[in-house]
């Protein structure tokens, strides 16, 4: 016999109910994005500004990504135990009050500062919008909200730069991060008007079975499961990927094929653009819920076919961009399908939880992908940075895989 499921969205409801959570979710991952990229951009002004080297001022971006990553794993329980609404606006707060804070900064040690706060901000966002989706949406869109949430967060991240650069050449870098934090608290105030199409009141403390059959026991109950473990393990694997192709790829492929500067810069936006496009195809392939593996074995398998393909063969420089877009659009097809792996592993009265420890693993990739890649590359072992690229499209192909596996156990680990 089956039971109504209190947290699985209902399938007759309305689309413009379902667009407007989807949008409002969509421009807050946005800015989350964005915010991720509020200092890379600027690295040449603060160089100057506050005379440290690049590697101080990449350690900014490690403590962001340390401080989210931490943030992430336990803000989950807070979005489970009092709703996602009130945990999404301080979070976009605490992003533009770290915007102005950089726009502010006298010293290094005043970045080091915002970086933290700026973590803690982007560090819910996550938990926040996979709980919203995953309540709110009518299950036939999910896969569409999933391909919308993903392309919206590939559009903050062009659009940190193609912002802040302008602004910082044409006033200075002051004034651009102060119109960073003016956007995010804009996008606060759309979401403060619109707040009735995020309330979800939060879910009693009470014991419920949840999708993988897993009795919600305690509140950390949810480790227990073994298809939890195996989505972080896919995600990490996931960072190290996007890692690789944002920041080592173009470079690597540029002094194997004699790529022109200019054309080689473009390898990373073709790429984000062509993901985007994949994921709207992502999204209707992800309608059937079943094939989500397939549909990310496929993708995946496809992304690292180019990545051997730019490693091993000969392209001519002007064909590289359009390989970065092959690799993208694939990758982007399998995006959606990735989502559904998380919430299919999902306990019901879990999700903020769930998806904050396995979306941790995203922080927990980019920070140990240079770690490996960079020394790569610094060697001049341009080959090898593109196959491993392959070889981490190929973990994740029996990642997804694995995730189906150890979810029919249906129960958590004995202790």
């Amino acid at each position: 016999m089956t039971s109504a499921n209190p947290t699985s969205p209902v399938a007759a409801v309305p689309l413009r109910a379902d667009a407007g959570v989807i949008g409002l979710v969509g421009i807050a991952h946005l800015i989350s994005h964005y915010s991720q990229l509020l200092l890379a951009p600027l690295f040449p002004w603060l160089k100057d500004a506050f005379q440290v080297g690049y590697t101080e001022l990449g350690f900014l971006m490690t403590i962001f990504f340390v401080v989210s990553c931490a943030v992430q794993a336990g803000s989950g329980f807070v979005v489970d135990r009092f709703g996602p609404r009130p945990i999404l606006f301080g979070g976009l707060a605490l992003l533009g009050l770290a915007a102005f804070g950089f726009a502010a900064s006298t010293s290094y040690g005043m970045l080091a500062a915002f970086s933290v706060l700026a973590g803690i901000g982007n560090g819910v966002f996550h938990p926040v919008d996979y709980t919203l989706l995953n309540r709110r949406v009518s299950a036939p869109r999910l896969g569409h909200a999933y391909s919308v949430h993903g392309i919206t967060g590939s559009l903050g991240w062009a659009l940190a730069p193609a912002m802040l650069v302008p602004l910082a050449i044409a006033f200075s870098w002051r004034v651009a991060l102060v119109c960073a934090g003016v956007l995010a608290f804009a996008v606060l105030l759309v979401l403060l008007f619109n707040r009735r199409h995020l309330e979800l009141p939060a879910l009693p403390p009470a014991a419920k079975v949840g999708a993988t059959g897993v009795p919600a026991q305690g509140n950390f109950a949810f480790l227990r499961i073994p298809a939890v473990w195996m989505c972080f393990a896919f995600f990490f694997f996931y960072a190290v990927s996007l890692n690789v192709v944002q920041a080592f790829a173009p470079e690597a492929a540029r002094q194997l094929h004699a790529v022109p500067v200019a054309l080689a810069a473009m390898c990373l936006t073709v790429y984000m653009v062509a993901s985007a496009g994949g994921m709207v195809l992502g999204g209707f392939l992800a309608a059937e819920p079943s094939r989500c593996e397939r549909i990310v074995g496929v993708g995946f398998g496809l992304a690292a076919c180019v990545a051997v393909a730019l490693a091993l063969a000969h392209p001519p420089g002007a064909l590289v961009p359009v390989m970065f877009g092959v690799m993208g659009f694939c990758a982007g097809i399998a995006g959606p399908s990735r989502d559904l792996l998380v919430k299919r592993s999902t306990p019901e009265g879990s999700t903020g939880r769930v998806y904050g420890i396995v979306y941790s693993g995203l922080d927990i990739g980019q920070a140990l992908s240079p770690l490996l890649f960079g020394v790569l590359l610094d060697q001049g072992r341009f080959t090898a940075v593109l196959l491993g690229l392959a070889v981490v499209q190929g973990v994740l192909i029996a990642s997804a895989f694995n995730v189906r596996r150890v979810r029919r156990t249906l129960a958590p680990v004995a202790v």
